[in-house]
């Protein structure tokens, strides 16, 4: 079984918005940041648009940013944004209706995650990309770490290898 990133991605792009402040991101920035194809970053933007969380503009001098201020922006609305609804699902396909364990784990399992699908969203709504921001810390010397560089009266955000 695989798991999807797509939250995590999701989340660093946005950290990486509020870490930029007001400057907007091309997505080939944002790219480089999440090592990842900037089509990639461009298809999550929109979705991260339609739900309200980034304002983009196209352009030379367009890019994308933060559509609220990072402390009104919390985990629960991204992973609202990106992933489908509930942490774990229930099988692909029907188990067993003649087997007493098959008949009845779905009922059973519904429950269970239920609690844990509330568990997570209770967590989530708790932490914004303020927070996430706050507990950025200096990467060690072998790792890439970005960077906001003024430019002039521009600040920008560079991926330094140090």
């Amino acid at each position: 079984m695989s798991t999807s990133s797509r939250f995590a991605v999701a989340v660093h792009v946005l950290t990486l918005m509020a870490w930029a402040d007001e400057e907007s991101l091309k997505s080939e920035q944002v790219a480089e940041s999440v090592n990842t194809n900037p089509v990639v970053i461009r298809r999550m933007l929109c979705e991260l648009a339609e739900s309200k969380l980034v304002v983009s503009q196209t352009g030379a001098f367009g890019g994308s940013r933060l559509a609220r201020e990072p402390e009104k922006i919390t985990l629960l609305d991204i992973y609202r944004a990106v992933e489908s609804p509930g942490v774990f699902s229930l099988h692909r396909h029907p188990p067993s209706r003649r087997c007493p364990v098959g008949v009845n784990i779905g009922t059973v399992l519904h429950t269970v995650l239920g609690e844990v699908d509330s568990a997570v969203e209770q967590v989530l709504s708790n932490i914004t990309i303020r927070d996430m921001v706050a507990q950025l810390r200096p990467c060690d010397s072998t790792s890439t770490n970005v960077v906001k560089k003024k430019n002039g009266t521009r600040a920008q955000v560079v991926a330094v290898r140090n």
